[in-house]
C-alpha cells in the first residue's frame, strides 16, 4: 500500500525529484517546513531556538548534497499574539545562522495565521552533486554521528521535563566539512531527517537494491528522527579513504550494512500524515 507522501510525490512528474534537492545546471534547489505543532511546541523552544533550527534543517539538504547555500527565501505565517521582539529574535536568529554558512536570505513572504509556520528554499551551488542513486551490490552502507538523542530528548519534552541547551533537538550538526571532503569517495548520500531506518529504505528502493546488516541497531536508534546526520553509500574499496576523512573531521562513522541483490527492509512506518506530533 502506498503511504500518502509517496502517494503525493508520485503526482509531479519531473527527473529532478528523488533528492534531498533538484540540482539543475550546477544550482540546488531545496525546501522544507517547520510547522509549530507538527514539529516543535512553542513552550518548548525560544525564538531565538525556533529561528536557527528551521534554517538548519533547510541548509541540511543543500549539505547532504555537496553544495554551498548561496540564498534563502523565507516564508512566515504569524499568529497575531506574536510581539515585536520575538519577531527579532526569530528573524535575527535565521539570519545568523544563514550568515555561519555563507548564505544571504533575499526574500519571502509574510503571511497572519494560527501558529508559526517557517518555509524555507534554499539555493546552493555544486560542481559535484552527492545524489542518492549510485549503490551497487558489495557496496557498504554507513551513518554518521551519534543518533538516539533526538528521540531520547523528544521523549523527555513530551513528559514535561528539561533537555539541555545543546541538544540536537535544538541544534543539528551538520556534516558539511565531511562531506565535502569525502565526497570523490561516495557513491551516494542523503541526510536522516525520518530516522535511520526509514530513510535507508529510502536509498535502498531508489537503488533497487537491498542490505545484509552488519551492525546491531536499536529502535531508539534507527528510529531517532530530526538528526540531520547523514547516511553515505560507498565502495568498500574506499573504506580507509573514507575512514580517514572521517577521522580528519572528528566525524564519529558507524558502518551497519552491505548492499545486496535482495528486498530487505527495515520496519518502518511513515509519520508524515500522522495526526500525532513527532510520531517516529
Amino acid at each position: 500500500m502506498v503511504d500518502l507522501e509517496s502517494f503525493i510525490i508520485s503526482k509531479f512528474n519531473s527527473a529532478y525529484i528523488g533528492d534531498d534537492g533538484a540540482c539543475i545546471d550546477g544550482y540546488c534547489y531545496s525546501m522544507d517546513s517547520f510547522f509549530e505543532d507538527v514539529h516543535f511546541k512553542r513552550e518548548w523552544m525560544n525564538m531565538k531556538q525556533i529561528g536557527r533550527k528551521a534554517m538548519l534543517v533547510n541548509i541540511s539538504d543543500a549539505i547532504a548534497m555537496n553544495a554551498k547555500p548561496l540564498f534563502a527565501l523565507v516564508s512566515l505565517s504569524l499568529p497575531s499574539d506574536i510581539t515585536k521582539e520575538e519577531i527579532d529574535d526569530l528573524s535575527n536568529s535565521m539570519q545568523m545562522c544563514a550568515k555561519e554558512f555563507g548564505c544571504e536570505i533575499i526574500g519571502g513572504d509574510t503571511i497572519s495565521g494560527n501558529k508559526i509556520d517557517i518555509s524555507i528554499t534554499i539555493i546552493a551551488k555544486s560542481d559535484n552533486p552527492l545524489f542518492r542513486v549510485g549503490l551497487k551490490e558489495g557496496f557498504m552502507l554507513a551513518y554518521t554521528g551519534v543518533l538516539g538523542e533526538s528521540k531520547k530528548d523528544l521523549d523527555s519534552l513530551f513528559a514535561g521535563k528539561k533537555i539541555e541547551s545543546n541538544s540536537k533537538f535544538y541544534e543539528p550538526v551538520l556534516r558539511g566539512d565531511f562531506i565535502k571532503k569525502s565526497r570523490e569517495f561516495l557513491a551516494c548520500g542523503m541526510d536522516i531527517s525520518d530516522g535511520l531506518f526509514c530513510d535507508s529504505n529510502k536509498l535502498l528502493d531508489i537503488n533497487n537494491l537491498g542490505l545484509e546488516l552488519i551492525a546491531d541497531i536499536s529502535d531508539e536508534i534507527g528510529t531517532s528522527g530530526e538528526e540531520y546526520e547523514m547516511i553515505i553509500g560507498f565502495d568498500k574499496a574506499n573504506l580507509t579513504k573514507v575512514e580517514q576523512v572521517a577521522k580528519e573531521t572528528n566525524t564519529p562513522l558507524v558502518i551497519f550494512g552491505v548492499i545486496k541483490n535482495n528486498d530487505f527492509r527495515f520496519a518502518c512506518k511513515n509519520h508524515h500524515f500522522k495526526s500525532e506530533l513527532f510520531t517516529f
